[in-house]
């Protein structure tokens, strides 16, 4: 469940994955997108209280995963 809208995350979840060998989705309703694109993530619109899902595969997936949860629970 996110503190904070999403809008207020997508660059502090680029720094984070930057250098993971993984490949991450952050998926909310029906829709997903790569948590490395700002945009992207953006676009999903996420408010707070709302619940998104983390999708990570690849050699770091379980640390992607970790990162990703990380940034996106912490609000600042």
């Amino acid at each position: 469940v996110l503190p904070v809208a999403l809008h207020a995350r997508p660059a502090g979840l680029v720094r984070a994955l930057a250098g993971i060998d993984a490949q991450v989705e952050v998926g909310f309703g029906d829709r997903s997108a790569d948590a490395r694109g700002v945009l992207g993530v953006l676009s999903l619109g996420a408010t707070a209280g709302s619940t998104v899902v983390i999708r990570a595969r690849g050699p770091a997936a379980e640390e992607a995963a970790r990162r990703a949860v990380e940034v996106l629970a912490t609000a600042e």
